[in-house]
């Protein structure tokens, strides 16, 4: 109930990111990974109020934030995005061209763990979405390549509540989500502030 009150008094998505939400659902594996239309607004005005020169997104699935996140780019602007699956490929390009983006918009397949050493730039904003048992491992190869004031968000950080009821043995997803929440939280290089929407964010200031 309350969700849908959120979404009825958040800005809709347009056509574009409803059609790669529906083409989502009907397609590919697990769609609820998707991050939809009022995490995807948030995203959006986030990167916006931000208005960076670079962006990395760690985990690109279908497109839908790498979109959000790329229309709050500056005027000369390039987000890299970095997805595991080559199947997925073929449906983010095809709606990264849709929206306009495909010359913002810069897309690698692999391991991002191998990937990001590699990346001659220096980020203002890194979304971090991907496996989520390297979490800890995606923050400290990337934490070198953010600039002094920029920004990481984590998606997933509450997963599903099992942060907080986990097991004692908690599966391996569960135990890399909760050390990266305590890895950020002990970080004196770092602010950071955990918010609730859909599966919780974690916004991360450098300092």
């Amino acid at each position: 109930m309350i969700d849908r009150y959120i979404q009825h008094h958040t800005t809709a998505e347009d056509e574009i990111l409803a059609q790669l939400y529906r083409e989502t659902h009907l397609r590919v594996l697990n769609p609820r990974m998707l991050s939809g239309p009022v995490q995807g607004k948030l995203l959006e005005m986030i990167s916006c109020m931000i208005n960076p020169q670079r962006i990395l997104e760690i985990g690109t699935y279908t497109g839908y934030s790498a979109i959000c996140l790329a229309r709050g780019l500056a005027s000369n602007g390039m987000l890299h995005t970095i997805e595991v699956n080559p199947e997925l490929d073929e449906i983010a390009g095809k709606y990264f061209r849709l929206a306009n983006l495909e010359n913002k918009i810069v897309r690698h397949t692999g391991d991002a763990l191998h990937i990001i050493p590699v990346l001659e730039e220096i980020f203002d904003l890194v979304f971090i979405d991907a496996a989520k048992d390297h979490y800890p491992d995606y923050y400290s190869v990337v934490f070198d390549k953010v600039r002094q004031g920029g920004f990481i968000i984590a998606d997933n950080v509450l997963w599903d509540g099992k942060v907080v009821h986990q097991s004692k043995k908690p599966d391996r997803e569960t135990a890399g989500i909760i050390a990266f929440n305590d890895l950020v939280q002990g970080d004196d290089r770092v602010e950071n502030v955990m918010i609730s929407d859909r599966d919780g964010l974690m916004i991360i200031r450098k300092k």
